[in-house]
Parts: C-alpha cells; sequence; structure tokens
C-alpha cells in the first residue's frame, strides 16, 4: 500500500500539521508526522508519513516530493513549516497559539478530526507499532482512506497490486 502511493502529490489546498505518535510512553519522546488534503470543506486525500526532525530543512525536503507546486498549504506558525515556503508552494500559516485550545479552531476542524481517528484506529487495532513499522501503518490507513469514495474497487485493486509486487524482504519492510 505505501508504494502504491509512494509517487502520487497532494494539490490543492492543503492542511499540513506535526504530530507526536503515541504520547509519553515511558519517559520516551515519540514520533510525529501528518498532513491533509481538503476539497470544499471536505477531506480528499490524506498522506502521512514520518519524519526525522521538525525542522525546516526536513520540511523542505518532504514537500518537495509530496507536494504539487500550485498548492496552498495552511499550517500553523511552527517554525519548521517555513521550509514549506522555502520550496516555492505559497504557506498561509495561522496562528494558533497552541493548548487544547488551538484543537478547536475551525480552521484546522477536519485535521484534527483525522488524526484523532487515526491514532485511534492503530490504537485500537495494534497491541504495539514500533517506529520502524510506522510507515507502513500509516500508509495503510491512508490508502483506504483515499480510496473510500469506490470501495468496491477497493480489494481487487489492492489484489492486482499484491499479484505485480515482487516479494519484499524483511529488511526493505522496516523503514527505519
Amino acid at each position: 500500500m505505501l508504494e502504491r502511493d509512494a509517487d502520487r502529490q497532494l494539490t490543492g489546498i492543503i492542511e499540513i500539521d506535526d504530530v507526536y505518535w503515541g504520547g509519553e510512553c515511558h519517559g520516551q519522546t515519540p514520533g510525529r508526522g501528518s498532513p491533509n488534503k481538503t476539497h470544499d470543506g471536505h477531506p480528499v486525500a490524506l498522506r502521512m508519513s514520518v519524519v526525522v526532525g521538525f525542522r525546516k530543512r526536513e520540511l523542505a525536503a518532504w514537500t518537495g516530493k509530496f507536494i504539487h507546486p500550485n498548492s496552498i498549504v495552511v499550517s500553523d506558525a511552527l517554525g519548521c513549516f517555513r521550509g514549506v515556503a522555502a520550496t516555492g508552494v505559497e504557506h498561509q500559516p495561522v496562528v494558533t497559539g497552541g493548548g487544547a485550545a488551538s484543537v478547536a479552531l475551525e480552521d484546522f476542524r477536519w485535521l484534527n478530526t483525522i488524526l484523532g481517528n487515526v491514532k485511534n484506529a492503530l490504537h485500537g487495532t495494534y497491541h504495539k507499532i514500533s517506529p520502524q513499522h510506522l510507515p507502513r501503518y500509516l500508509a495503510e490507513f491512508c490508502y483506504r482512506f483515499n480510496r473510500r469514495f469506490d470501495l468496491a474497487a477497493m480489494l481487487p485493486r489492492l489484489g492486482y497490486a499484491a499479484a505485480h509486487t515482487p516479494p519484499m524482504p524483511y529488511r526493505l519492510l522496516r523503514l527505519v
């Protein structure tokens, strides 16, 4: 599923945010990552990636790979998102002020809803998600989300992809 969407770029008005995966777990620092595309106020497509860190250079590389140059990216005003504009993509930061009140902002209602759904779905399905497999779990959620308008074709398309995908050794399945 990860490979099926690997080359697709998001276009149009794109909401993007940083997300910690998990929360505090035995004093460890969790990972982050997620953008969302919207159309007429409703999400159309989703891309989630694990990034090494939230730095301007990291987000610039991510933007260059996954966002079409003619798009408009809306984000909170976190400093790393200046990397979006560094690639020539229009960036519209919204100062949220942080904290629980920022989650209630209408500007990011769909984005926050989807992120909550992703976390609940993965926590409810898997007992443990290790960082090395998180990219594939996120890709599986995105695959289903991006094809939800044609559910009848989803399984045949996935079957076709599975039949035409060469075997993948375990060392390549771990993307860390």
